[in-house]
C-alpha cells in the first residue's frame, strides 16, 4: 500500500493548514482542489469521503480522517521521522494535546464567534467561556515560548499559528506582541513558505 497522501484542499479554507501540515511532516501527497463556486465539496464522491462535505480531508493508508486538528495529529504521528509531536511516553505529549485541542475547541470557536459579532449570553453556556480568557490562557501558554512545548516546534503549533493568522487577517483577534511574535516565528519555516505562494 502506498505511503501518498490524497489531501482534498481548497485554498480558501482550513485546507491550508493541512497543506503547511503536509510539508512540515516532509509527506508526498497528491492534492485534489474542491471548487467551492461548482460546490465539489457536496458530490457524492466526495461525500463518500466526508459526508460532512468539509474540506479538508485526507486519505492515507486506505483511512479516512477529518477535522483540521485531527488530521494535525495523525499526520504528526504517520510521519515520525518530522518531529512535529512528542513521543507517547514523553511528558510533553500531553502538553502538545492539550494545546493543539485547545486551538480546536476554544481558539477557532472564540475567533469566529467575535469576527461574526455572535452574542454570548451566558459565560457558562459557550463551551470555550469567553474570548477574553480563551486568549489570556493561550498568552500565558506562549509566554515562556519559542513554541507552544518549549523549544520544539510541533503539529499543535501549526493549527494554534494558523488560527491566530486568521484572527488577526479578519481584524478578530487582538493582536498582542506575544501573538505576533509567535506567529512570524512559526511561518518563518521554511515549509510554511513553500505553501505560502
Amino acid at each position: 500500500m502506498s505511503d501518498r497522501v490524497t489531501f482534498y484542499h481548497n485554498p480558501m479554507s482550513r485546507g491550508r493548514i493541512i497543506h503547511w501540515m503536509l510539508e512540515e511532516a516532509g509527506a508526498q501527497y497528491d492534492v485534489k482542489i474542491l471548487d467551492f463556486e461548482k460546490r465539489e465539496h457536496k458530490t457524492p464522491e466526495f461525500l463518500a469521503v466526508n459526508p460532512m462535505g468539509k474540506i479538508p480531508a485526507i486519505v492515507h493508508r486506505g483511512v479516512v480522517v477529518t477535522e483540521t486538528a485531527a488530521i494535525c495529529a495523525y499526520l504528526a504521528d504517520a510521519f515520525p521521522g518530522a518531529g512535529l509531536a512528542p513521543r507517547n511516553d514523553e511528558p510533553a505529549r500531553g502538553t502538545y494535546f492539550r494545546w493543539l485541542f485547545f486551538g480546536a475547541a476554544c481558539v477557532e470557536p472564540a475567533l469566529v464567534d467575535r469576527l461574526l459579532a455572535r452574542p454570548v449570553e451566558k459565560e457558562g453556556h459557550i463551551a470555550y467561556g469567553t474570548y477574553e480568557n480563551v486568549f489570556n490562557a493561550l498568552a500565558t501558554a506562549l509566554v515562556p515560548g519559542p513554541f507552544i512545548v518549549g523549544q520544539r516546534f510541533s503539529a499543535a503549533d501549526v493549527y494554534v499559528a494558523s488560527q491566530l493568522n486568521y484572527g488577526t487577517m479578519t481584524k478578530a483577534l487582538e493582536l498582542r506582541p506575544v501573538f505576533a511574535q509567535y506567529v512570524e516565528r512559526c511561518m518563518a519555516r521554511p515549509a510554511f513558505k513553500r505553501i505560502a505562494n
